[in-house]
């Protein structure tokens, strides 16, 4: 046999989880007989500060090892910094950080001077994470708001971008009218940001526009007469920006219209004003795939109807072992 064509051996990598993960960690330990889940004593001193364990860390000298971390909600960001700086110190083969969602990436520029643009912020504290003896920490997120944010990050670790989009695409292809759909934008971020990953699919693009004091959503190009139609964007915040969309496409002849989201952070349980209740518009979504990339969002409200989760498991047990 060649040596190009000697399968690669799988590494077995040590993998800790954010309290908030731990459904999400024994999901994609569940993919991989090389994944070993460790546990995390996540405790606090009486002033509320965190006093934090690691259980084993002698164990770990020589090890690949992993952490899963959600920074969803900023009351746990410190605590989860902390054992991320402690994790490549203890002479690690190599450190990757999974992070799924990059909270702050929606706020990645300025637009007048006093603005703060925190995904650099957060880049930063990233790129101060120990260089292990493998090297730079390896950091793998989903669905980034914007690609270039990658030059926010310094060298001190290499980013990995990848996408749920093939999830979607794959949760698509088993529709009863999977050969009657319509994949939708909701402006043109959204198109620049996806459009080329569904080449193979027909495409309406929206904009927002200006009429007196009010931004109305208008359909730029497309058609969605007669189809199903998927809405499709990183993240939903309060929802109201695809809501319009819906109102549009249905305007529009849309015989169905559905809504992808990498991201469901849904501040403020926004997420309930599209639940399937009642007549009338809160059955207006046939569908609603989010990801598990915001587990607190996951918990609240499960499978639902229209919401379904498309688990990002297996991608991550696969992004472990590159």
């Amino acid at each position: 046999m060649s040596a190009d064509k000697v399968p690669k051996s799988k590494k077995q990598v040590n993998l800790f989880y954010s309290l908030h993960c731990k459904d999400l960690a024994f999901n994609v330990a569940s993919h991989c007989d090389h994944i070993i889940l460790h546990s995390i004593k996540w405790r606090s001193f009486p002033d509320g500060f965190p006093n934090i364990y690691i259980d084993n860390a002698e164990e770990l000298r020589g090890q690949h090892v992993a952490f899963l971390a959600s920074f969803s909600s900023p009351a746990h960001v410190f605590e989860q910094l902390s054992v991320i700086y402690a994790l490549p110190r203890l002479f690690v083969a190599s450190f990757t950080l999974v992070l799924p969602f990059f909270p702050t990436g929606s706020f990645e520029r300025m637009e007048e001077e006093g603005d703060v643009a925190t995904a650099f912020t957060l880049a930063r504290m990233l790129s101060n994470i120990p260089i292990s003896r493998g090297g730079p920490t390896s950091l793998v997120i989903y669905d980034i708001h914007a690609l270039q944010e990658r030059f926010y990050f310094s060298d001190e670790v290499l980013p990995l971008f990848e996408t749920g989009i093939p999830l979607l695409k794959q949760r698509l292809s088993q529709l009863p009218d999977a050969d009657n759909l319509v994949i939708a934008f909701p402006d043109d971020g959204a198109w620049k940001r996806f459009h080329k990953q569904f080449d193979n699919f027909s495409v309406v693009v929206c904009n927002k526009v200006r009429e007196g004091d009010k931004r109305i959503v208008r359909i730029k190009e497309g058609n969605a007469s007669g189809r199903h139609v998927v809405i499709v964007d990183d993240l939903v915040q309060s929802g109201g920006t695809l809501i319009e969309c819906q109102k549009v496409l249905a305007a529009h002849g849309a015989a169905k219209v559905s809504a992808y989201v990498t991201h469901g952070v849904f501040p403020n349980q926004s997420w309930e004003r599209f639940m399937h209740k009642n007549d009338g518009f809160e059955n207006a979504f046939a569908n609603f795939w989010i990801t598990d990339s915001c587990p607190l969002t996951v918990k609240a409200i499960g499978n639902k109807a229209p919401f379904e989760v498309l688990s990002l498991a297996g991608s991550i047990a696969n992004a472990l072992q590159i």
